[in-house]
């Protein structure tokens, strides 16, 4: 028998047995009730967080592997930064509202949160992309336009730090 992947986002510890997973899982035969509980169980450390989740299942043998992904930057960035709400931009605006200040400190956290799912080869480069997202984002490092904190990072001032 052939493998069945179903690929969904599921919010860390909430996944449920309604859409997207129910019903992408039950023509597999496999356990779905199990299949929730461990998704679940594997991610409660993202929790409030958009997680992307695939499970495989083998139709023949009725069993399954889940495999977690990491929840997209700019979900780990405003966790850092204690956003619970979406934030809403005004048309025309973009860039303009600071959502709010990243530490050096935090923006290595993500960077090393997102080790595995980055091109990055140096934690320099992968806070240097961290930066970026807060750019995107419209958040500040260290007080500074995320710009002018990715010049200093570049430049080695915060070479102290990331060790």
């Amino acid at each position: 028998m052939a493998n069945v992947t179903v690929s969904a986002m599921v919010e860390g510890g909430k996944a449920t047995p309604a859409p997207p997973l129910g019903p992408s899982l039950a023509p597999t035969g496999v356990n779905v009730g199990m299949v929730v509980a461990q998704i679940n169980e594997k991610t409660k450390a993202f929790a409030g967080m958009q997680v992307p989740v695939t499970v495989v299942v083998d139709k023949g043998s009725k069993t399954f592997e889940i495999t977690v992904g990491t929840p997209p930057m700019s979900s780990l960035i405003k966790k850092e930064l204690g956003l619970k709400e979406p934030v809403k931009e005004e048309p025309g605006a973009k860039g303009k509202k600071v959502i709010g200040n990243m530490t050096i400190e935090q923006c290595v956290k993500v960077a090393k949160m997102k080790t595995d799912a980055t091109l990055a080869k140096t934690l320099k480069a992968q806070v240097s992309e961290v930066m970026g997202s807060c750019l995107s984002l419209g958040a500040t490092v260290d007080g500074l336009n995320a710009k002018e904190a990715i010049k200093k990072l570049q430049t080695g001032s915060y070479d102290a730090k990331l060790k």
